[in-house]
């Protein structure tokens, strides 16, 4: 396969910010300014003499209790490495003071008891089949390996949608309840052990969230999670940010500490594949946001990788994929984060005199739209070759395809993606 660039047709230059924009920008570059997060191995054998220290101290005020401690199938006085990563992360979230530390372990395993988290995978919660895969699902892993946890509200714009689930006490209760189900479906695929994955991603959509509204959920939830599930988000990424953010952010910041901010990514509208494809194969990124995964895909199966590219502002990029027998079938998926270009197919012969056949005529593509996903059965050798055209823009795009030929002698056979 051969990859062949065109030439940006105009400088660059840089266009005058509104207000929000710039506000926009400012959040951003704050938040993003904050020390990374990095996730800890978990490994007893790095820990300082301290934290060290902190661990024994909490092993031995939880071996005085009575009762028989275990969270997540994991027994707490075991000893194994298992328990001792759950250990280790209340103490973190405590800064490795072991009778803090102590004292929320046995809040959260009361807050168990009494929510039978135990029991809430198997339960059918009335009333929540429409909020399944829309509001909060688990979708794919991150680049790591990572479970991935989707979270959107601006269902909850629609005042029927709105009254319907959060319309009275009961109603916002079993929102909760069914919120702490998605979480213990994310928590179910963890490892638990030393150098594994332990802890999820969380993608937070802000559109059309109705912020005054679910003010009492959104408080409800975070104080949930922060004190019953410490270091379980390894990163929390909110995309399509509005230019109120300023006022959602300084309402829950008191609320954060400074190791849960340092977990935070923002990508603003229009920025959103850019920012996801950092920590997302873009075959794991649901199509609304910029990826190449549709619903019911990773039912199928592990996907086929997908080649990443950029395109710059001012250029065109041909992807010609060579070697196309006759008779073959290529099958195609490509998808330019935020679109806004123009993009085109066409299939090329190789001998001589060949016509070139357009299969798909040039296109606008606006931002909204859904990857390109189609097949073409040529009648002779040749190449096919898919354009994209971003001379119109000066901005920066992610992109990604991937490819599929079926023989025609061997029918049942598929080619790697390249």
């Amino acid at each position: 396969m051969e990859v062949t660039t065109g030439v940006a047709l105009s400088p660059k230059v840089p266009s005058k910010k509104n207000l929000v924009t710039s506000l926009m920008g400012t959040i951003a570059t704050t938040l993003l300014r904050t020390t990374s997060f990095k996730e800890d191995s978990y490994s007893v054998s790095t820990l300082k003499s301290t934290e060290q220290k902190a661990l024994s101290s909490l092993k031995h005020l939880l071996s005085s209790s009575s009762d028989s401690l275990s969270i997540w199938g994991i027994s707490l006085l075991s000893g194994d490495e298992r328990s001792d990563v759950i250990l280790l992360k209340f103490l973190r979230a405590r800064d490795f003071n072991p009778v803090h530390a102590h004292a929320m372990l046995l809040r959260c395993l009361e807050w168990r008891k009494d929510f039978e988290t135990d029991v809430i995978l198997d339960e059918d919660l009335v009333g929540m089949k429409e909020l399944e895969g829309v509001v909060a699902y688990m979708y794919g892993i991150d680049r790591v390996g990572h479970p991935v946890c989707y979270n959107a509200y601006g269902v909850f714009k629609d005042a029927e949608t709105y009254d319907r689930v959060f319309g009275d006490d009961e109603k916002l209760k079993r929102f909760l309840r069914w919120r702490v189900q998605v979480m213990e479906r994310g928590i179910d695929l963890l490892q638990f052990k030393p150098g594994g994955i332990n802890s999820i991603i969380q993608v937070t959509d802000l559109k059309d969230m109705p912020k005054s509204e679910l003010r009492v959920a959104s408080k409800q939830i975070l104080s949930l999670f922060q004190d019953n599930y410490p270091e379980m988000v390894a990163r929390k990424i909110f995309v399509n940010v509005p230019w109120y953010f300023t006022t959602l952010y300084s309402m829950f910041s008191p609320f954060l500490t400074q190791r849960t901010k340092s977990k935070f990514v923002i990508a603003k509208e229009g920025n959103v594949a850019e920012t996801l494809y950092r920590f997302i194969r873009p075959e794991f990124v649901p199509i609304q946001y910029g990826g190449l995964s549709r619903p019911g895909d990773l039912q199928k199966g592990q996907p086929k990788p997908a080649s990443e590219f950029t395109v710059k502002g001012g250029e065109k990029v041909n992807l010609e994929i060579d070697g196309i027998d006759g008779g073959a079938t290529i099958t195609w998926d490509l998808v330019v984060g935020g679109w806004e270009l123009e993009y085109s197919a066409e299939y090329i012969p190789s001998a001589v005199g060949g016509y070139t056949i357009a299969i798909k005529k040039t296109t606008r593509m606006s931002a909204g739209d859904d990857p390109i996903h189609n097949a073409y059965t040529s009648k002779e050798t040749g190449k096919m070759v898919l354009s994209i055209d971003n001379t119109g823009s000066r901005r920066k795009k992610v992109a990604a395809y991937r490819y599929f030929v079926r023989k025609p002698t061997t029918a049942a056979a598929v080619s790697d993606i390249v």
